[in-house]
């Protein structure tokens, strides 16, 4: 299976939100190409917050480009098979963490933002921290920072909120 034919099915089992699911499905079946950032219209994105329910904390990331508190997260590369894989990767690369496991039930949200390069059709999964967790900043962070959930709203924008009330509902 593909990528593309992946992410139609991963969005289409996804539950709520329906007027964004229309609007991914809409866009993966008018842009065979829409999975990749060369695809002008917009492009499918696969991120994950990286969360520790046992001490009530998530891990937000500086974007060095965007200079926002943000979710691990970005562009789907070649070698992803799944939105999933491409969401724990994302995790993985961007906070430094070994042994993050997604957390079970699919995405835990779809969010729709511009950017820089185009549109972002964001797939977005959580991801458990092993308790044992060590962070280290990647490129593509200014800064790492693990934040109480009650913290997130004073830093993050609203996308960032409801995502967090999203994994918390699943973890």
């Amino acid at each position: 299976m593909s990528l593309h034919e992946d992410a139609a099915l991963v969005v289409k089992g996804h539950q709520g939100q329906d007027e964004l699911r229309r609007i991914y499905l809409d866009h993966l079946a008018a842009h065979p190409d829409g999975m990749w950032k060369s695809c002008g219209e917009g492009h499918i994105t696969a991120s994950a917050l990286v969360i520790d329910p046992s001490r009530g904390r998530v891990l937000l990331t500086l974007h060095r480009k965007l200079r926002m508190w943000l979710q691990m997260g970005g562009h789907c590369e070649p070698g992803d098979r799944s939105l999933a894989q491409a969401a724990l990767r994302e995790a993985r690369e961007e906070s430094g963490i070994e042994g993050l496991a997604l957390v079970p039930g699919g995405p835990v949200r779809l969010d729709r933002h511009h950017t820089p390069c185009a549109w972002h059709l964001d797939v977005q999964y959580a991801a458990v921290a092993p308790f044992d967790a060590v962070e280290s900043i990647s490129e593509e962070s200014l800064d790492l920072r693990w934040y109480r959930y009650g913290e997130v709203a004073d830093v993050a924008d609203e996308s960032v909120v409801r995502l967090v009330a999203a994994a918390r509902e699943r973890v």
